[in-house]
């Protein structure tokens, strides 16, 4: 297994290509692909990737916050003080590895946007703080868990509301028999010690890299001056601002909750973090120093979710989802079925980003295709959701947050992903097939 990932680790290093010429070779693939398979004219394919190029302004605006207010919250003294603790229980590089996957595991299932700032800065801080460590590889560790599928999935959540836009098809089916079946929460438990076992088997390199601190990284966060100023300089480093935003943040927060209940979305997070950032830096001048560092971290994310949308739009558009997804249907038994789906879902996932949107387009023809040849709804589901994360893997898009905080590139972190993909999709694809036999 050490030889295997050297190997691929040493690969990806020399052939894969930036995050941003990928989403463009991307691009040119799936604008061929169109014109080849589906017989689109070159106008048309144009006119699709125009079409979707701004869909995901709003989810690109979400995660780009997630990250600035989750990075900014990770420089407040409290949580500086709170990792400082957390890695000194880490006396080994092997010891860091494995605390920041159970963390970082965690944080993901409970929500994937939560556990990707939370990871990230996790590991940022044991790479600062643990010597010996090869910082690429801590990444990787943390970015693992990120396939797992938790309380904040979408598919699941959405399948099991009344009223769901697939109701009339397939009605209404509950978590329990999806989320939290038993086979789910042992298949999560199986990844959680397969990610930990593959990780503690990794040797560190005889030329390891370490996390790179920039002079601006080295920078302490702008504290109150004592000195007598103007008015304005004085209210910029006053509390009293920060505490009355973060005290309506939080208050919105709680109102919520008694109201509609507790529900983790990517709104939900960035309030969340918004407040306790706030509410945990000394000043707005704080508070905008340690902003400007997390403002750097999330360019991948500007400059390339808008890409992967224009992906998503030819894909949709010219019809490669559907030409797809029944060409693997006409494959499939009732046995090999979920297995077909987890594998369908996990290669459109690497072209259209988003969980959601993939479902609204291939989950009416893989549902009406489960009833018809008296698949099990459940596990479709199940299996589409887990493929939809499984891919995420070496998607570098779904990487970028974790990489813009931790100053990598995707290929710094593909090489051990890529094992790790495979021994992921081994397991999930086995547990269905033990499924298939057994029920």
């Amino acid at each position: 297994m050490e030889a295997i990932t050297s190997v691929s680790v040493r690969i990806v290093q020399r052939y894969l290509p930036s995050a941003f010429v990928l989403a463009v070779m991307l691009t040119a693939i799936v604008f061929a692909l169109g014109m080849g398979i589906t017989r689109q004219s070159p106008v048309d394919m144009v006119g699709y990737w125009g079409d979707g190029f701004s869909t995901l302004f709003q989810f690109g605006m979400q995660m780009t916050l997630v990250l600035l207010t989750g990075y900014v919250l990770a420089l407040t003294p409290v949580v500086q003080t709170a990792l400082s603790g957390l890695t000194r229980r880490a006396g080994s590089p092997r010891q860091a590895i494995l605390l920041t996957i159970v963390v970082s595991f965690v944080c993901y299932y409970l929500n994937w946007g939560f556990g990707m700032v939370a990871g990230a800065i996790l590991a940022r801080e044991m790479g600062q703080r643990v010597a010996g460590i090869h910082f690429p590889l801590l990444v990787a560790a943390a970015y693992g868990g990120e396939l797992v599928r938790g309380p904040s999935s979408s598919i699941p959540l959405v399948i099991a509301t009344p009223g769901h836009f697939m109701e009339d098809a397939i009605g209404i089916v509950p978590v329990s028999q999806t989320l939290y079946s038993g086979w789910n929460i042992g298949l999560t438990l199986l990844l959680l010690a397969l990610l930990l076992a593959f990780f503690a088997r990794q040797k560190q390199p005889e030329h390891i890299v370490t996390l790179q601190m920039t002079e601006k990284d080295a920078e302490p966060a702008a504290q109150a001056d004592e000195s007598d100023g103007t008015p304005s300089d004085r209210i910029e480093q006053s509390r009293l601002p920060t505490l009355f935003l973060g005290a309506m943040a939080a208050l919105y927060l709680i109102a919520r909750a008694m109201t509609e209940g507790l529900s983790i979305d990517l709104n939900t997070v960035i309030i969340f973090f918004l407040a306790l950032g706030l509410l945990l830096h000394r000043s707005p001048k704080a508070y905008l120093a340690a902003a400007e560092k997390g403002v750097s971290a999330a360019r991948g994310i500007i400059v390339q979710f808008p890409l992967y949308a224009g992906i998503a739009g030819m894909m949709t558009g010219s019809g490669l989802v559907t030409h797809f997804s029944e060409a693997v249907i006409a494959l499939a038994t009732p046995a090999t079925f979920p297995i077909l789906t987890f594998l369908c879902a996990g290669i459109v996932n690497f072209f259209i980003p988003s969980g959601g949107g993939q479902w609204a387009i291939q989950g009416p023809i893989m549902m009406e295709a489960a009833a018809a040849i008296g698949a099990d709804p459940a596990q479709t589901i199940m299996a589409f959701t887990w493929g939809d994360g499984w891919t995420n893997q070496i998607q570098p898009f779904w990487a970028l947050p974790l990489l813009g905080v931790a100053g990598l590139s995707a290929r710094d972190i593909m090489g051990y992903l890529l094992v790790w993909l495979v021994i992921s999709g081994l397991a999930i694809g086995g547990v269905f097939a033990v499924l298939a036999v057994f029920g």
